[in-house]
């Protein structure tokens, strides 16, 4: 899978049902949606690929700092996790690891890395 480019790769995945696959993409921002605030926090918005995909993504507030400026019809990248589900999947594990175990991920937006 690691020919594909980072929206084959997402698309590859969602239609396949694959999940735990790291990837790199963008995205506009199509709604904020509340913080997720069991367990650790987490900014959570719904992006709108350029295959017209929907992706949730939920950047840990706890490890990273929030974006407080993003909204809705901006444009984002991001690097992390690929979960499927039914309604597009789910990017998670965009920060840094503390524990130096897992790749990096990342949001970037208006020039700066969210980390």
């Amino acid at each position: 899978m690691d020919t594909y480019s980072g929206l084959e790769k997402i698309a590859f995945a969602y239609q396949n049902r694959l999940s735990n696959i790291q990837v790199l993409g963008s995205g506009r921002v199509l709604k904020m949606l509340p913080d997720d605030n069991v367990g650790s926090r987490h900014q959570r918005f719904i992006l709108k690929l350029a295959n017209n995909q929907s992706l949730l993504i939920a950047h840990n507030i706890n490890i990273a700092d929030r974006i407080k400026s993003l909204r809705k019809g901006d444009d984002i990248e991001f690097y992390g996790v690929y979960e499927w589900n039914d309604k597009g999947g789910v990017v998670h594990w965009t920060h840094h690891d503390p524990d130096g175990s897992h790749p990096n991920g990342y949001l970037r937006y208006a020039g700066l890395k969210y980390q």
